[in-house]
């Protein structure tokens, strides 16, 4: 029987290069692993209904969204995890107190702060982001996931203090120095994979994980083979068994290759 059964594969600077392209060899990996009965899944703090595309242009069904509090296969919820309105509501205070923006995601729109800003103009333009309106309070039961801007670096701590989440630096060119991904400690993409795994019937050394971000750690340190982009931010090498070239260089084939899965 085959070692491997799963595959999870961040998008940003995983599955997409800064040019917001996607290498011929990566999709004729991901081609080549389905064709030998592999589950593949999308695993992203991005919304799951801004999806479509890329799951359609890779012909993926299964979804990991909004750093791990959002996941489906095929179709079929396995998990669903929205944060506390009352944290919710704390964090939407700080920004106010401090002049951020952010982008509050529901399991169908993307609720803005601000639709005048430029860095949400930016951020929108920046993430094919389609679903959009303004937030109200009355959503505020049903946030998955929460994406910060015009953040100082100092500014994290003031978030950070409730001690049950941590911010983890946007990997995307222009984003780096000022964007983060709220992440909490217990539901993230680590938790996430592992309910996949549960629902799926799959031990830990069955999956493959692959990502470049320090939002992707628990998911890389929750499989048997954990893979880190060689363009990945350096914090993120010690989560990973393995270390592969740059997205834009085949980053995800070449892992896949050594792991005797493409040729």
């Amino acid at each position: 029987m085959p070692k491997h059964k799963i595959l999870f594969l961040d998008i940003d600077g995983t599955i997409l290069t800064p040019e917001d392209e996607i290498e011929r060899s990566t999709k004729e990996a991901i081609k080549q692993v389905q064709q030998k009965g592999l589950e593949v899944f999308l695993a992203t703090g991005r919304p799951l209904h801004e999806l479509s595309e890329i799951g359609e242009e890779l012909q993926i069904e299964s979804f990991i969204g909004y750093n791990g509090a959002y996941a489906i296969h095929k179709g079929k919820e396995v998990c669903m995890e929205p944060m506390e309105a009352r944290k919710v509501e704390f964090f939407l205070k700080v920004m106010k107190d401090k002049g951020h923006e952010a982008v509050l995601y529901t399991n169908e729109k993307n609720l803005l702060t601000t639709k005048k800003a430029p860095v949400m103009r930016k951020f929108i333009k920046q993430f094919h982001l389609k679903h959009n309106d303004l937030y109200h309070s009355a959503y505020s039961h049903d946030i998955l996931g929460i994406s910060l801007m015009n953040l100082d670096v100092n500014d994290v701590a003031l978030y950070e203090e409730t001690g049950v989440i941590h911010l983890s630096p946007i990997n995307v060119e222009g984003f780096k120095d000022h964007a983060y991904d709220v992440i909490r400690d217990k539901v993230n993409k680590g938790f996430a994979v592992q309910q996949v795994l549960d629902f799926l019937g799959y031990h830990k050394e069955a999956a493959i994980a692959f990502g470049d971000g320090m939002n992707d750690k628990e998911m890389l340190s929750s499989v048997g083979a954990g893979f880190a982009m060689g363009n990945a931010q350096p914090q993120l090498f010690p989560y990973a068994k393995h270390k592969t070239t740059d997205v834009t260089n085949s980053g995800i084939f070449n892992g896949l290759k050594r792991l005797g899965l493409v040729e």
